[in-house]
């Protein structure tokens, strides 16, 4: 199933085959054995998990649009951490004061600053809350943000304000590949790789392609080669590893609920296979 298919579509498929699923077992002049029902459960349950998978990923491509354009909003935004706070400031003149002493930027004023606040509430605690500022002209951001390296030795540090999922997966590159292999630029996440290769990323997901969490093994298929041959109807699902188990169950109570007509079809297969016996 493709991803950007319609969610309309995928409702109609799985309403058409179980449809065609029920009229098969109403018009069957042989007994139903009970490798019969679990080849039928199988399938139904291969075809109901596909289309849980075309739903998630359709939720990943909303979700993946929706932080695109965040991203965007955000392109004039720059963060400073570590100007020391004080009571009664005036935010835009320590961004202004430490752009042109520290950042050697002779040209930069405030009549440049759309907005400049501190982030968060006012505490008591030791660290000084990180300044947000945007920036009115996008080619001044660019150089506030390219001369950051001006700021080496100093207690002051500038990132760009990504969004929630970027950051985590901005903070996970760096506990995988380490800090000095990895940096922001125009919101996206650059890697560079143990083979020295460089990577571009935006999410969590495509971390996890470029490299798996440490301790990461899939288990599932070395789990369903175990599984015995089923003896009744029963045994389908409750003869799965506990994760399984708990997943298929998962999906078909989720299944009956949304066709509401999931009743009297179990009703029929329980007993076909209670005849069968």
């Amino acid at each position: 199933m493709d991803g950007r298919q319609p969610l309309s579509e995928v409702i109609q498929s799985l309403h058409d085959r179980m449809t065609q699923f029920e009229g098969a077992l109403l018009i069957s002049a042989t007994p139903t054995t009970v490798e019969a029902i679990a080849a039928d459960y199988a399938a139904f349950k291969s075809f109901t998990l596909g289309v849980l998978k075309t739903l998630q990923r359709q939720v990943e491509i909303l979700a993946g649009d929706a932080d695109q354009l965040e991203m965007r909003s955000r392109r004039k935004i720059l963060l400073f951490h570590g100007v020391p706070e004080v009571s009664k400031e005036d935010t835009a003149s320590l961004v202004v004061k430490t752009v042109t002493a520290n950042l050697k930027l002779p040209d930069f004023t405030g009549a440049q600053i759309s907005r400049c606040h501190r982030m968060g509430r006012a505490g008591n605690g030791d660290r000084p809350r990180p300044i947000l500022v945007k920036v009115r002209d996008v080619v001044m951001r660019d150089s506030v943000w390219f001369a950051k390296t001006n700021l080496k030795g100093s207690n002051v540090t500038l990132s760009e304000f990504l969004t929630r999922p970027r950051h985590l997966a901005f903070m996970s590159a760096r506990e995988r590949f380490g800090v000095k292999n990895c940096w922001t630029k125009d919101g996206h996440i650059h890697i560079v790789g143990p083979d020295g290769a460089r990577h571009r990323i935006c999410s969590l997901s495509e971390l996890n392609e470029l490299l798996p969490p440490e301790g990461h093994k899939p288990t599932a298929p070395a789990a369903l080669q175990k599984i015995k041959p089923p003896e009744h109807l029963g045994e389908v699902v409750h003869g799965l590893p506990l994760a399984l188990r708990q997943r298929v169950e998962l999906v078909q109570h989720e299944v009956g609920d949304g066709l509401g007509d999931g009743g009297p079809l179990e009703r029929r297969l329980a007993q076909r296979a209670l005849d069968a016996r």
